[in-house]
């Protein structure tokens, strides 16, 4: 896997976004499990996620 530095942290050039296992119609969480496995095995180093993901507005943040 190629790499990029952001800053002074090497991250692989492609990334997971943790949006899609936290909004309507997203997988279960074995799935996302595995998902972020498969990531990490490939030698993903970058996992993009946010307390903002979440399915309601008054939802507590949970990715």
């Amino acid at each position: 896997m190629e790499t990029r530095t952001i800053g002074t942290t090497t991250v692989s050039e492609i990334g997971l976004g943790g949006m899609p296992m936290s909004i309507e119609g997203r997988p279960d969480e074995a799935r996302s499990i595995a998902t972020i496995h498969a990531a990490l095995d490939a030698g993903v180093t970058l996992i993009d996620t946010a307390d903002a993901y979440l399915l309601e507005a008054g939802e507590g943040s949970h990715n």
